[in-house]
């Protein structure tokens, strides 16, 4: 998943990975921490200041991307005790190969493009959808997309405008593709145009042999996980995001 959607900057602070692209997605400005089950109360306590640091200087908020379970009750102990809010419940879903793909298969995937490059289009109807911020905003995101081999897809409407779009990210290491970016227009939804895109992407990671496939959803999108349920997608995992407050500067005399 880090691979997936890999931040511009990273660094390495002894088992956490802080990363950052100007505040563009949370995932691409949030810490990982790859390792925190045996670390002790103060050393948690160190990396914390040592990851305030480090953001301050880019003026980015400190964000931890936290997964469920037992091995993160120690980090989620301390950023209770923090004040740190808890942001956007994720679903990770998982599914197995997808088999039986040519012949009738491929014929489904008629009249969705699919390419190695997300195109103006793709951006365009991308953005409409989830994008938050300007020009520098998007162009940032184009970057960390940019930064995995993917396969992007796009299907139309009948008058020949992007319906709607979803991108298949295939980290160089991993036999598993990660399905990201699905987004569909207000005035194109059920009609089928994102089942169409998942289709696709599906049977590209198949024509690439991939054993394997994930995607990430927010808890609260009930028709994205009838979607992905129907697809043979099910939750592996769960995780959110940990923001610490902004802190109020002293105002008066």
């Amino acid at each position: 998943m880090d691979a997936a959607w890999p931040a511009l900057e990273r660094y390495d602070a002894g088992g956490w990975m802080l990363r950052a692209s100007s505040g563009v997605t949370q995932r691409a400005n949030s810490i990982w921490p790859r390792d925190t089950a045996d670390l002790s109360r103060e050393d948690l306590r160190a990396l914390l200041g040592e990851a305030r640091t480090w953001y301050r200087r880019r003026r980015l908020p400190v964000i931890f991307q936290v997964f469920d379970g037992q091995r993160s009750a120690a980090l989620n102990g301390l950023l209770d005790a923090e004040g740190f809010t808890r942001q956007s419940e994720t679903l990770v879903m998982t599914r197995g190969p997808v088999t039986g793909t040519s012949g009738q298969g491929a014929l489904e995937q008629r009249g969705v493009e699919v390419s190695r490059e997300p195109s103006a289009d793709w951006l365009e109807a991308w953005w409409e959808v989830d994008g938050r911020g300007g020009a520098d905003a998007l162009a940032t995101a184009r970057e960390i997309l940019q930064g995995c081999p993917s396969i992007y897809a796009l299907v139309r409407d009948r008058h020949g405008l992007p319906a709607a779009v979803g991108r298949l990210a295939i980290p160089a290491a991993g036999t598993h593709g990660g399905v990201y970016c699905m987004a569909t227009r207000p005035e194109a939804r059920r009609r089928g145009y994102g089942t169409a895109v998942l289709r696709a992407l599906l049977h590209a990671g198949a024509e690439q042999g991939l054993s394997g496939y994930w995607l990430l959803v927010t808890a609260p999108n009930h028709a994205a996980h009838a979607l992905y349920a129907a697809a043979g997608f099910t939750e592996a995992e769960r995780y959110g995001y940990r923001q610490e407050r902004a802190r109020r500067a002293m105002t008066g005399c």
